[in-house]
């Protein structure tokens, strides 16, 4: 620890706590936020995906003890502990049940030191030591929050040190960007191509009838088994540790498949590399869980995951094309309106499929497809570990930062 660096307690460092109602206002179709504990992330971040509104009369009384400001340190003190956010410009919105604000002394702290200092090993243990473990949930008692202690340098050093953090961050965020940009124009282009017939040269093709209306010419009718392998034949040996995906490793917006584990055995859904899993169980289906693999070392290796997983591989179309169908509303249309089962755990029949019908392209466009966005899926890719080393090198440097062990001059002039 640096002869500058001292232990106050948090209460010196803000300008106000608050907490959020508690209670849960009616719902509304539109206005401010409602920001629950499902809002904020394990990494740090708002998630604005899944959001409740309450009603725009509403919002001065659900505000009347604090409303968020842009700044303000956001975290979790009930039930789901250790989640915290900065609330970003342009925020309009109220804490929920089991959130707390913290608005931050500028002259005592830089709120960006305040912020990573909260995802150090040093505050994670006062919050162990301080909290309340329930029947039901574990607590963080806030009335003793104040006096929690925390270990700063001068500010000066606090801002140096919120910078090389916010760097890599920063760098990771932009990184999100582009794989959330590529994959929308992946998905664009497939419906521009395949859904609307908007494809390079099509004023100089006409259409003709077919049983799913007018198609270009030369195109055909097909049901999918005869374009898509469902759940192809994969032989995965039982011995040895192998990849191993569980529901939770797929995104409901992404390609990615995040978390891999491994495990032994081979039971559940088997798959190789460009094979796209598409999840039949329900909530999972309507959340949009559905992933594209690439992270195995070679097209021969092979990987297993959830018995939840419906494996789909491309017969006459490309591993793309499979991915962005399966993507699309049409095709999850049929798979939910297929769904049967016990409430809450309905699955996806695999024989909807056998007569869902597509117009298959000539194999030149199909080609000529996966050319322009195969390239697009592999950065997707690329980015991904990218974004996974910046983490980890990050998550090296935080505790270490935030505990005065690296001299951050010395950091910045190696840097």
């Amino acid at each position: 620890m640096r002869a500058n660096w001292k232990t106050v307690p948090i209460s010196e460092l803000y300008e106000g706590l608050y907490d959020g109602p508690h209670a849960t206002p009616k719902p509304s179709d539109a206005g401010p936020v409602f920001l629950g504990i499902k809002n904020v992330t394990d990494d740090g971040h708002l998630d604005m995906s899944d959001i409740r509104h309450i009603a725009e009369e509403d919002f001065p009384t659900w505000t009347r003890r604090v409303e968020p400001k842009p700044g303000d340190i956001v975290f979790t003190y009930e039930a789901t502990l250790n989640r915290y956010a900065i609330i970003p410009q342009g925020f309009r919105g109220c804490l929920g049940r089991r959130m707390a604000l913290i608005r931050t002394n500028p002259k005592k702290v830089e709120t960006l030191f305040l912020f990573y200092y909260f995802f150090s090993p040093s505050w994670r243990e006062v919050i162990k030591g301080n909290m309340m473990t329930g029947s039901t949930v574990d607590r963080i008692p806030l009335i003793t929050f104040p006096g929690f202690p925390v270990t700063l340098p001068p500010l000066p050093i606090q801002r140096r040190i919120a910078g090389i953090l916010s760097a890599y961050d920063d760098l990771i965020e932009n990184n999100q960007r582009r794989i959330k940009i590529l994959e929308t124009m992946a998905r664009t282009l497939y419906r521009e191509w395949f859904v609307h017939f908007r494809f390079p040269d099509h004023e100089n093709v006409r259409r003709v009838p077919s049983p799913l209306g007018e198609i270009p010419e030369g195109w055909e009718i097909k049901n999918l088994p005869e374009c898509v392998h469902v759940n192809p034949r994969v032989v995965v040996p039982r011995d040895g540790e192998k990849s191993f995906v569980p529901m939770g490793c797929l995104s409901n917006d992404s390609m990615l498949i995040t978390d891999i584990e491994s495990r032994t055995g081979n039971s559940g859904a088997k798959f190789q590399n460009r094979d796209t899993l598409f999840a039949r169980i329900t909530p999972c289906l309507e959340n949009g869980k559905t992933g594209f693999v690439q992270f195995l070392p070679d097209k021969e290796s092979v990987a297993f995951g959830s018995t939840e997983f419906i494996v789909l591989r491309s017969r006459t179309l490309s591993p793309e094309f499979v991915y962005c169908l399966a993507r699309s509303d049409e095709f999850r249309g049929v798979a939910i309106k297929s769904m049967s089962g016990a409430t809450g755990r309905q699955r996806v029949q695999e024989r909807c499929f056998d007569d869902f019908q597509i117009t298959q392209p000539p194999y030149a466009l199909i080609d000529r497809f996966s050319d322009v966005v195969a390239p697009s899926f592999r950065l997707i890719y690329k980015l991904h570990l990218q974004i996974q080393n910046l983490r980890r090198t990050r998550d090296l440097l935080l505790p270490r930062l935030l505990s005065g062990q690296i001299d951050v001059e010395a950091f910045s002039s190696h840097a």
